[in-house]
């Protein structure tokens, strides 16, 4: 199992995934995380954006699963059922269990997956060590929680090594 904390991708938030392109890269299944990444935390039910992204991934065949490491399971329980998604809580990321767990319960392969999630010692690490490619996107909010702005600014160099591997790897496919 690798170890890394460069995500594959970065973008600024999930708006910026375009299902068409992860279609045509093969991809059938999107392991996300759901506080920070898709919604914030105090949210309790799917905002109608999130249902509009959901619905944009299965015209394109693209299964979303859930994988929170929430520990509050009448929440991601009420949260995944009112969008229609499987899911699992107490995750455990970066342990690899849930990961393959996931794959096999919506018959993927980690070359069919991917992983999408706010937070490199979760969930780019989980990933990576999982051998499925990580999209990081910018945290939701981390104003509420001193621990988490303190943890985001941790991340700051992973974030931008990622960036600067994405814009070379860009110019260098422009290029051939």
């Amino acid at each position: 199992m690798p170890f890394s904390l460069l995500p594959t991708r970065v973008y600024s938030s999930i708006d910026q995934l375009e299902p068409d392109a992860l279609q045509a890269a093969g991809v059938r299944l999107i392991l996300s995380d759901l506080d920070n990444t898709i919604s914030p935390y105090s949210v309790a039910e799917p905002p109608e954006t999130v249902f509009a992204w959901k619905r944009a991934l299965e015209a394109h065949q693209i299964t979303l699963f859930i994988l929170s490491n929430n520990r509050s399971p009448t929440r991601i329980r009420r949260y995944c059922e009112k969008l229609g998604v499987p899911f699992i809580d107490h995750a455990g990321k970066p342990k690899t269990a849930s990961f393959f767990r996931a794959m096999e319960q919506m018959d993927c392969t980690e070359k069919e997956t991917i992983m999408l999630g706010d937070q490199i010692f979760t969930d780019v690490l989980g990933g990576n060590r999982a051998g499925i490619p990580v999209y990081l996107v910018k945290p939701i909010r981390i104003r509420d929680n001193p621990f988490r702005a303190l943890r985001h600014g941790l991340e700051q160099p992973f974030i931008l090594a990622a960036r600067l591997r994405q814009a070379y790897q860009m110019r260098r496919k422009s290029t051939q």
